[in-house]
């Protein structure tokens, strides 16, 4: 999977029905532009690297930023997919879909028909199916300790094949990154909703039949980080890196991102700051942060020649519910979002957020308090750093669409980027 600076393509495929919006005035960025942003991305439908969706997306941010000036590139690199035919787990007349974990082991269009026990209950699972039910939170990713001890306790027991309840916030089924490069589990691993969960549970506890079918094309596909440039002619770059991949369609997850980033590249093109100009939106991001790592291995302007790094990441503006007897949308935004920077823009970057939900308290950013790609970008010695992260409820869920978020929540994050990057360029 590793790619080289000869795998940089230019950026030719601009699609002739993608928006070639100008650089526009940062008065026009009002909440309707982002709602149409917003409402542009989540047509393209589902992310899944490499995919239609990924592809089409990055097609069309591609165009807008060559239309602004921008020398864009594709930096290619592979990553793992699965076309599923059907994933179901049938137990009697009680059928649901399953979500099957990356990185997918198939079951054959025939299934595995075997006893389902509960993981909980102990003893061997030779030659069974187990269900594991996790306990209650906005689940990310594989790599967290709670699942891998879980799944390793399962087929450390003999299990043939493990369905995982993804127990959160919205009774969806939340998918899971996963590490392209770690062996993972060699057996058929599915995630189920909880919503889905009852008639399951109550197999397992009897010891029933069920027949888990994972049906699936298999293998590698490439994928693309889109990697905008405008030389200045400066001795130093301002980077702007968002992730544009996902599960799902990832409205809320990637669009909010996605929005503010777009806006940016626009404002800044328009205001020649005494920069140059580097917008990065990868894909990869399911896989542990793939694509980041390869822009930050392969093509990244070195530390000493980066003025800043922006790193705008997941849930940027997502919306907020209350847990009624229905979830109920509100107008404001969800608190669970993070902002981090590095000690000298603490202050300054404070200052520009204050007031957003979850954003009013920047943490300094370490391998201890940022996250997602930010992480890598501080390990590598970027000096200077601003990065937000988050997990709004729908989020890594089919139900993250335009209900979760809206322009008049992106507009305000966007606000306070500019204003962090312009005192962070004056610093």
């Amino acid at each position: 999977m590793k790619t080289s600076r000869r795998d940089l393509l230019v950026g030719a495929g601009v699609l002739a029905a993608a928006s070639q919006a100008r650089a526009a005035p940062a008065e026009t960025f009002d909440a309707a532009w982002f709602q149409a942003v917003l409402e542009r991305f989540a047509g393209f439908g589902v992310k899944a690297s490499g995919g239609r969706g990924d592809i089409a997306s990055g097609a069309w941010l591609e165009g807008d930023l060559t239309a602004l000036g921008y020398r864009c590139e594709r930096q290619a690199f592979d990553v793992p997919f699965a076309e599923v035919r059907k994933a179901t787990l049938v137990v009697g007349d009680k059928s649901a879909t399953v979500f099957p974990q990356a990185i997918v082991k198939t079951t054959g269009a025939d299934g595995l028909t075997l006893p389902i026990k509960p993981a909980s209950a102990g003893g061997s699972l030779e030659g069974a199916i187990a269900l594991v039910v996790l306990p209650f939170s906005r689940w990310v990713s594989m790599a967290q300790p709670a699942i891998g001890a879980a799944l390793k306790d399962v087929f450390d027991r003999g299990a043939a094949a493990a369905v995982v309840v993804t127990t959160g916030p919205t009774g969806e089924v939340i998918g899971l990154n996963v590490s392209p490069s770690e062996p993972g589990f060699q057996k058929p691993v599915v995630l189920l909703a909880p919503k889905d969960t009852a008639p399951f549970v109550a197999a397992a506890r009897a010891g029933a039949t069920a027949t888990l079918t994972v049906d699936a094309e298999v293998g590698l596909r490439q994928a693309y980080n889109l990697v905008a440039r405008l030389n200045r002619g400066a001795a130093k770059t301002l980077i702007v890196t968002t992730p544009r991949s996902g599960w799902f369609t990832c409205t809320a997850e990637r669009g909010a991102g996605v929005a503010v980033w777009l806006s940016l590249a626009h404002a800044l093109a328009a205001a020649k700051p005494g920069v140059n100009l580097e917008f990065v939106a990868t894909s990869g991001h399911e896989y542990i942060y793939l694509g980041g790592e390869q822009y930050l291995e392969h093509h990244a302007p070195k530390p000493a020649d980066t003025k800043l790094w922006c790193h705008i990441g997941a849930s940027a503006a997502a919306r907020d519910w209350h847990e009624l007897a229905t979830l109920r949308p509100l107008p404001s935004a969800d608190s669970q979002r993070v902002l981090t920077a590095t000690p000298d823009l603490i202050a300054p970057t404070k200052a520009a957020f204050k007031g957003l939900s979850g954003l009013e308290a920047v943490y300094e950013a370490n391998k201890a308090n940022a996250g997602g790609e930010l992480v890598n970008v501080i390990e590598a010695g970027y000096p200077s750093a601003i990065g937000l992260y988050g997990g709004h409820r729908f989020f890594h869920t089919a139900g993250d669409d335009m209900r979760c978020v809206s322009g008049d929540l992106v507009l305000p994050v966007a606000k306070a980027f500019r204003t962090a990057i312009d005192a962070a360029l004056k610093a």
